[in-house]
């Protein structure tokens, strides 16, 4: 199945999605603490109120989320493009609810930073919550699947060995388009792109994560407790714009699309933020 955040005629609905048309769930608004599978499978569909996907505003995946985790150096091809060891430990920041935006929302371009990145990247939406899960129980925690696009200001990332200040820029992360449930999508081998203005900058696939999604979320829940609503991204390949030669940078009236193969894509264009 799969499921989506969405507005329409200035309301928010959580919704499954059905062909072209999103059904929604009687009293349920969005992807929250309280949304566990078992919560979504007993939720009445209001048939009768389905609405073409066309017709609606996709919001993030996870739009109220409690703790968006995000793993960096993930895949060997990135590392070895950033001239690091591979690590044995992942490397984790934050971001924050304020920082998603929906699919085909445009990626605000502030005017504080000069080297503003994309990463493609797998987001993780945690299903059912947990306090120190097992690696083996892992996959059972997961709600669902969505494609992210980590936009980075590369410039802000690096004036400290943190990174949260380089990531964690208000209306910067698209997450969507859907919620893909586990049991819809193979990951083991699939694509992930980006492509930006009509050229593919990034291309890889899932099997090249160093560590998988249950090795993160048993690692994440190890030192705090996992909500549902909660996500992990998993990090992006080779490609990123700052190590390119020369850089590639995000600039105003882009258009940049992250896809995975059976998960969806988010497609947003750069607009530089007006204060």
């Amino acid at each position: 199945m799969a499921y989506a955040n969405y507005t329409y005629q200035g309301r928010n609905f959580l919704g499954e999605v059905d062909g072209d048309k999103v059904v929604p769930l009687k009293g349920l608004s969005s992807i929250n603490a309280d949304t566990t599978p078992e919560v979504l499978e007993a939720a009445e569909r209001l048939i009768d109120q389905a609405v073409a996907v066309t017709d609606v505003t996709l919001r993030a995946a996870s739009p109220e989320a409690g703790k968006i985790v995000c793993v960096g150096l993930n895949y060997k091809s990135h590392i070895e493009e950033t001239n690091r060891e591979l690590p044995t430990y992942p490397v984790m920041f934050p971001k924050y609810a304020s920082n998603l935006i929906g699919p085909k929302d445009d990626i605000q371009l502030p005017p504080e930073a000069s080297q503003v990145d994309y990463e493609a990247e797998l987001a993780v939406i945690v299903g059912r919550g947990g306090r120190r899960i097992s690696e083996v129980d892992a996959l059972d925690h997961v709600l669902g699947y969505a494609t992210s696009n980590d936009v980075t200001m590369r410039d802000y990332q690096y004036k400290t060995h943190q990174w949260m200040q380089g990531k964690a820029w208000d209306n910067s992360t698209p997450i969507g388009p859907y919620v893909i449930t586990p049991g819809e999508v193979d990951l083991s081998t699939a694509a992930i792109q980006t492509v930006l203005n009509g050229e593919v900058v990034q291309s890889s696939d899932l099997s090249f994560l160093i560590f998988s999604v249950a090795k993160l979320i048993a690692t994440v829940s190890e030192f705090t407790e996992l909500a549902p609503g909660d996500v992990i991204l998993t990090g992006t390949p080779a490609g990123v714009g700052y190590r390119r030669d020369p850089q590639l940078f995000l600039k105003d009236g882009d258009t940049v699309s992250v896809s995975i193969e059976g998960v969806g894509t988010v497609s947003n264009k750069v607009v530089a933020e007006v204060l």
